[in-house]
């Protein structure tokens, strides 16, 4: 039998398969329909020290082969989270990294000082790439000195690894990940979405209310396979890779690009089991080719 384990420096995931932050809530929704311990990590949306209402509608469109979002870090804050939700996540025995957002390098501070404090958390993901607010994340996540003095502040409040998570609208995304990497990053996951915008021909307006949102969905795919391999090729930390994954080739091309996981996205809204037939289908497939783990595959296509 295969070893679906995925070892991500000081973190070692049950299967290499994620919920993408913000396509999953906090578990809750998927709960009814399938076992959560299927799930490699469960990211939550992403969390900020207070509560957010979120971006005005019209939040979601659909495009050709993806889907544009607004949503605008809509989340009940810190303290709901802590007393509601965290709880809830632990009686369900799902392995939890929390996705966190801030204005300031203060919040972001705050933030993964109280929760590796509340324990039950096996990992912080830090939101320094979302396009969809008007301060603070994307402000850090394009800047290599401000993103690097942000993660060197955050790895100094918390004992339990942390993730960047890298926003692919920059002009070169591995002297970010080089950045992150130098501040104490123990992991990177990438790509977040791609700013686009789509225009409504009849009204003449943007069918967002927050004109432009972040595409996400197959269209992203090879951007974000191309990226994950230019980082694997200057990094030495593990990488998540996640833009599109539908099935089983798809999550292929990012662990052959450098991805030691894959994180679903979108992929959960077109087929709220896409996380558990992958999973079967990635077994199945190191089976069949005589793979007794993932690590092999790794970066195989990296030269």
């Amino acid at each position: 039998m295969a070893n679906l384990k995925a070892h991500l420096g000081p973190l070692e995931l049950r299967t290499p398969v994620i919920a993408a932050s913000g396509t999953f809530g906090f578990g809750e929704e998927y709960s009814d329909i399938m076992e959560l311990d299927c799930l490699g990590a469960l990211v939550v949306k992403g969390l900020t020290l207070k509560p957010r209402p979120g971006n005005s509608p019209p939040r979601i469109v659909e495009t050709p082969a993806g889907l544009l979002n607004a949503i605008g870090l809509e989340n009940p804050g810190l303290d709901v989270f802590l007393a509601r939700e965290l709880p809830r996540l632990r009686e369900q025995g799902v392995p939890v990294i929390v996705n966190i957002a801030g204005e300031t390098e203060d919040e972001y501070v705050v933030l993964a000082a109280e929760l590796c404090s509340a324990g039950g958390i096996i990992a912080l993901e830090l939101n320094v790439s979302c396009p969809n607010v008007e301060k603070g994340g994307l402000l850090f996540g394009t800047a290599p000195y401000s993103l690097q003095k942000l993660v060197q502040k955050v790895r100094e409040s918390c004992d339990i690894p942390l993730i960047v998570k890298l926003s692919p609208n920059v002009t070169d995304i591995v002297e970010l990940a080089q950045a992150a990497q130098q501040g104490g990053a123990d992991i990177l996951s990438l790509i977040n979405t791609i700013r686009g915008m789509v225009i409504d021909v009849h009204t003449m307006r943007p069918v967002l209310g927050n004109e432009s949102g972040g595409l996400s969905g197959p269209a992203m795919r090879p951007v974000a396979v191309r990226m994950v391999c230019e980082v694997f090729r200057h990094v030495h930390i593990p990488i998540i890779g996640m833009g599109g994954i539908m099935q089983l080739e798809d999550a292929l091309q990012f662990i052959l690009a450098g991805a030691g996981a894959v994180a679903v996205g979108t992929g959960n809204f077109v087929d709220p089991l896409t996380i558990p037939k992958l999973v079967s289908s990635l077994d199945s497939y190191l089976e069949e080719k005589g793979y007794r783990s993932l690590e092999p595959l790794v970066g195989a296509a990296v030269v």
